[in-house]
Order: C-alpha cells, then structure tokens, then sequence
C-alpha cells in the first residue's frame, strides 16, 4: 500500500527506498501511548513492530507487561482499590438509609487482590489481541536504540536480534522514584502497594501529589491508621488551592493524620515494624511505608545519549510539537518526555503521531483544557486553570464563582462532608477559563464540563442551560453570584 510519511522530517511523497527497512515504524514500549501509535499506524498501512517486557504486576528494569503502567500498575487497579475502599464508608453510611447491619463485617483483602489481578491479566491480553488484530507484531523483551533507524532486542533468553526502522518511537513511561533516606530499601512504591501480600493495619506515606493522597484515601478506607507527610502547607501542589484545601479537610475528615511541611529523615527495622523518624524529631511505627515522591522518565537502559538523542536534566526525552526528537528518524510520546504525564495524553500523543507520519496529516497534541481527576475519598476533578493561574494571565479582572453545599446523600447520612465547586470567569469575555469540584462523582462531571470549555463556552451559556434535579452536577449551572472579584494582577489575599 502507498502511503504518505514524513521523509526526513518533512511529509512527502512515498520513499522508493523504505523496502530495506524491517519495519516502516518500531515501538520501544506497549503502553497506552506505544499500543495507540503502533494500531493507528498500522492501520494507515505501516508495518509495525513493537517490543515490550515480559509481564508481572510489579515492574523492575527487565519485567513490564503489554499494557503499560496505566493498565498493569496505575489508574486500572488503583481504581479497583479505591472501589473497594469506598464501601466501607458506604456501609457506614447505610445505617441510617434503613439497612439494618448488625453483625460484624470483615473485609478480604486477599479476594480484592486475586480479582484486581484477574482484571490486569484479562487487559494485558486484550491489548495483545488488539495489536495482533492491527497487523502489528509484537516482540517480547527488552529494546534499546543502536542507530537512528536501528533497534536492539534483547530476548527473553538473553540472544540479540536488530531491526532496522524508517522511524522509531520511544513510548517507555516513567517510573517510581525512591528518595535518598537512609533505610530506603524497606519502603514501597505505588508498584508493590497494588500487591502487598497482607493489608497494612499501619501505614505512613510519604508525598503529596496523586499517588500519596490516593493510596492514604485506599487504605484509610479499608481499616488502617494512616499518617501522610508533605513538605508543603497543603497537599497536591499545583492544583487550585481552595480545592487543596478542600481535600486536605476530607482526607482529615476521614481519619487520616496530616502531617504538612514534614519529611522523612530515616526508617530502621525493628521487631514491631518499620521505625520512622522525622525532620521535626518524631517516631512513629508503621507496617509499611509508602515513597510517593514522584516518577523520573524510563530513558536510563535505552541508549539515546550515544545516537545522538537529546536528553533534559531529568532524563526526559526532548521533542518538539510533534513528538519528534532532534534525530528526526526518532520519536517520542508519552510519560517519557515528561509533558504532561496522564494516559488520555499518551492516547492523544499517540493518535497525533500517527497522523502526523504515517496519515499525511501533521497534527500537533492539543493541551489545552485537559481534564483530570485525583482519586482520593471524595475525589477532586478539575479542567482548564486554577483561580491562582487565572489571576497570573489575566488581562481584564477574573470572576470566581463557588458554591459549597452538603450532598443530599450527607444530609441522611449524617457524614459531615461538603462538596465544594467552582468556575473562573474571564470577566471582559465571559468565558469559563476553568472548573473544579471535589465531592462523590467529580470526574464523571467534570468530563462533560471538559467538552463545553473545549468549545469556548460563555458563563451566559452556563447559566442558560437547565440542570437536572435533583442532581450535584446542576449546582455548575446555578451559580448566579459572584463570590469575589480578582482585579488583574492582584492575586487575591
């Protein structure tokens, strides 16, 4: 088949010398982003190979899975835990709804395991069949890059096979970062936290980002004593603040022990569990210990810096609005450029990437008015820009609206825990410049908010629009009143 492809960086016509290449497209990665590229490539009639580590749950230098992060180790089986996290809660809540719950109810940590593993093996073989049914061939083992149009393979046996590619596509991800803390080794990763043999009756996190806040909402949840250190005064740095806030109150709410501007300096092994010390000199006991400090680009096995392949000071991979390195045989999407690191984005990277080279359509990834949740209890959902980055753009005065209410669900209950919303309005435009919510259901919201911001929409057009009752999500259209008025360049007080 006759294909357009981008020839030495610039889209052209069909290359009469692409027949003493193995492949027109060689993937080091079957992630979310690799499996994405490799089928919409395939599909625009490339050949495609694509290399992948042999699977476990728990990932290392020479052990991945077809599925990637996301699929394997994140999003799908952390869901599955914070599912089963929630119903604890949930049956609390059931008393007073009339479901008589009088006898003790145990929970089974190792069932929840056995079916989140069940579900991991059923998707890894999905995304297998999902590259076979594209035409894509799938190698086990480790790839690395020997040349600009050149691919290593290091077999499950240990032999070495090369593949010559018109183009080579880095889509490795990113991995869990350990801190330098004497007595490291005895901590986990998010990886071992999704398969730890027993559940933790204590359990210290260390972080303050998505991961931290989700695993001390999961094991809270399941019975544990949880204690969460972050350096700074809230958690999830980078985020509205007012919704910080808001999470930190719920994560106290619920029984988790804060301990803000705080670090760990040592963790030392002791009879009764793992000893952990403090930069404000306290001790505290726990039976595992969570690092969630963060993840640094997988660059470190690939061989890039050798063929020329730039690299940033954390290891990213550096490309342009393309996804295209400075070896302009060579690309990259995903985690490991270290952009904006969130599967639909590696997804959208992916889909871009096969336009652009192998569907005659250079398209560059859009990022702008990404929606994204955190999947603590009650989770936190936002699109488009915080009040505090709002402010710092602004050229005319910025509108906030918010609106804080006792979910109706609470209101028999007796759960003391407030859902908080807000839009930020340019004011000179009327345009909703972004939204946020944390309470039950924000991510299922907030990605039908994601689509009108996408289209432009006006607080007019908001307001205008009728809600559905009794519902949470109507509150997004009834918010008449201003609740404070930014002028530009005065950040609020």
């Amino acid at each position: 088949m006759a294909r357009k492809m981008l020839i030495d960086g610039e889209l052209g016509k069909t290359n009469e010398d692409e027949s003493h290449y193995d492949f027109d497209l060689f993937v080091i990665g079957a992630g979310s982003g690799g499996v994405r590229a490799s089928r919409f490539s395939a599909q625009n009639g490339a050949k495609v190979g694509i290399c992948e580590l042999p699977f476990h749950p728990i990932s290392t230098e020479v052990i991945g899975g077809v599925g990637g992060t996301c699929v394997i180790r994140g999003c799908v089986p952390k869901k599955i835990l914070v599912y089963g996290a929630s119903y604890g809660p949930e049956l609390e809540d059931a008393r007073n709804y009339g479901w008589e719950l009088n006898e003790k109810i145990d929970f089974n940590w190792k069932k929840l395991l056995e079916k989140k593993t069940e579900e991991i093996v059923r998707l890894n073989g999905i995304y297998k069949r999902l590259l076979a049914n594209a035409g894509v061939k799938l190698f086990e083992g480790e790839g690395r890059v020997v040349g600009p149009n050149e691919v290593e393979l290091i077999q499950l046996d240990g032999t070495k096979i090369n593949y010559s590619a018109k183009h080579i596509l880095i889509a490795t991800g990113s991995r869990a970062r350990r801190p330098a803390i004497p007595g490291q080794e005895l901590a986990i990763t998010s990886d071992e936290a999704l398969s730890l043999e027993e559940l933790p009756k204590r359990a210290i996190v260390l972080g303050g980002g998505y991961i931290a806040v989700e695993f001390a909402s999961i094991w809270r949840g399941m019975g544990a004593t949880v204690d969460l250190f972050f350096r700074k005064e809230l958690p999830l740095r980078g985020f509205d603040d007012e919704m910080r806030a808001a999470v930190a109150r719920n994560l106290e709410g619920r029984g988790i022990n804060l301990h803000p501007r705080t670090s760990l300096t040592e963790l030392v092994k002791t009879e009764d569990g793992i000893k952990v010390r403090t930069d404000h000199g306290e001790e505290i006991m726990a039976d595992v210990v969570l690092f969630a400090t963060g993840r640094a680009p997988n660059t470190k096995r690939l061989n890039l810096q050798s063929v020329g392949v730039e690299l940033d000071d954390a290891g990213a991979v550096k490309v342009d609005g393309h996804s295209q390195t400075n070896i302009p045989s060579i690309w990259a999407i995903g985690d490991v450029t270290n952009r904006m690191n969130l599967t639909p984005v590696a997804l959208m990277e992916g889909t871009c990437f096969a336009k652009t080279v192998f569907g005659g359509q250079p398209t560059k990834p859009d990022y702008g008015h990404i929606p994204c949740a955190v999947f603590c209890i009650p989770p936190l959902s936002v699109v488009g820009l915080s009040e505090e980055q709002a402010v710092e753009q602004a050229n005319s005065d910025v509108l906030v609206f918010t609106s804080t209410f006792n979910p109706m669900k609470n209101t028999i209950s007796g759960r003391q825990e407030k859902t908080i919303m807000k839009l930020i309005v340019d004011s000179e435009t009327d345009k909703v410049l972004g939204a946020s919510m944390c309470g039950p259901d924000a991510p299922e919201i907030m990605q039908g908010i994601a689509i009108a911001l996408k289209c432009g929409a006006t607080k007019a057009q908001f307001d205008s629009t009728v809600g559905i009752h009794p519902s949470a999500a109507e509150e997004f259209v009834t918010m008449r009143s201003v609740t404070r008025r930014i002028t530009a360049g005065k950040p609020k007080m």
